[in-house]
């Protein structure tokens, strides 16, 4: 099913290079069906309604946790459009994964550190889950709180409870996780795979062909673990892919582009436009800049 999709960018959200935003919002029934280049983590903190995902909807209540990647299309909606009768009030918070990068130098646990890691690196999926001794509630309040009404150190305060809040996440995704079913494991080794020649010409018809399944149902796999088609998947990872080789390299940005699997550099700075809000240039000056001490 095709929606009508909006892009939200972290450009409208950050300011001063905070690299972080966070707000209270009451949805509603015409919130419009979108994707973002940042991270999200939302907390429904009043009411019930739908989270719509993909080609599919979900029933959302108070006290569900979600985190949704980059390039995931959804939008949350209340039961009816009565806000008095039918609210659904959330928590956003969203952060670049420049953020994460930062973050990460803070992180002293191996599996803390991959976890950000594959976080930044678009390799962390779509999860839910519920506060069952509303300790998220605490936190989404405390980051609220310290973010409307910032104070000294606010910034550092700020990364200390993301930093938590994405430790949770960790835990509560390693105590969710059961043994994975044979089938999810190829898939999961398929994208393995993927994620280390992401380089190279791919098509879904060649990688049926090596994994034995079906365009057809190689599609359906993707939507189900991924919420993205295969070409979209792909494409994300070429472009956070990119981003590193633009934040970690002094490479030209053609050879960047030629890296991750596009020979024509004006049609990879317009996709990387697209999916980030701003050219390669623009993205390495900027990053380079979030990274840099201040004097």
């Amino acid at each position: 099913m095709n929606h009508p999709l909006e892009t939200y960018r972290g450009e409208h959200y950050f300011q001063n290079n905070q690299l972080l935003y966070i707000n209270r919002a009451a949805e509603s029934i015409m919130s419009p069906y979108h994707d973002h280049d940042f991270l999200e983590c939302v907390y429904i903190t009043e009411g019930e309604g739908y989270h719509h995902i993909g080609d599919q909807v979900h029933k959302v209540r108070k006290g569900q946790v979600f985190f949704i990647p980059i390039g995931i299309s959804h939008v949350f909606r209340p039961l009816s459009s009565s806000k008095t009768n039918n609210p659904l009030s959330v928590f956003n918070c969203v952060f670049s994964p420049l953020l994460l990068h930062k973050l990460s130098a803070f992180a002293s646990d191996y599996r803390s550190m991959q976890f950000i890691a594959d976080m930044e690196g678009g390799r962390c999926p779509y999860y839910s889950c519920m506060d069952t001794n509303d300790q998220y509630e605490k936190l989404f309040l405390a980051m609220h709180r310290e973010f409307e009404l910032p104070r000294t150190g606010s910034a550092d305060y700020l990364h200390s409870l993301l930093l938590q809040l994405l430790i949770m996440l960790q835990r509560s995704m390693e105590d969710s996780s059961p043994a994975p079913a044979p089938r999810q494991t190829a898939f999961s080794l398929l994208l393995n795979e993927l994620d280390q020649h992401y380089g190279e010409e791919l098509t879904l018809t060649k990688l049926a062909m090596a994994s034995g399944w079906s365009e057809r149902h190689l599609q359906r796999l993707f939507l189900q673990y991924t919420k993205q088609s295969f070409h979209r998947y792909l494409q994300n990872v070429r472009i956070q892919k990119s981003q590193e080789l633009l934040r970690g390299s002094t490479l030209k940005i053609s050879t960047i582009a030629e890296m991750v699997g596009y020979k024509d550099i004006h049609s990879f700075n317009a996709l990387f436009k697209r999916c980030t809000g701003m050219t390669p240039s623009v993205y390495r000056k900027e990053s380079t800049a979030a990274e840099s001490p201040v004097s």
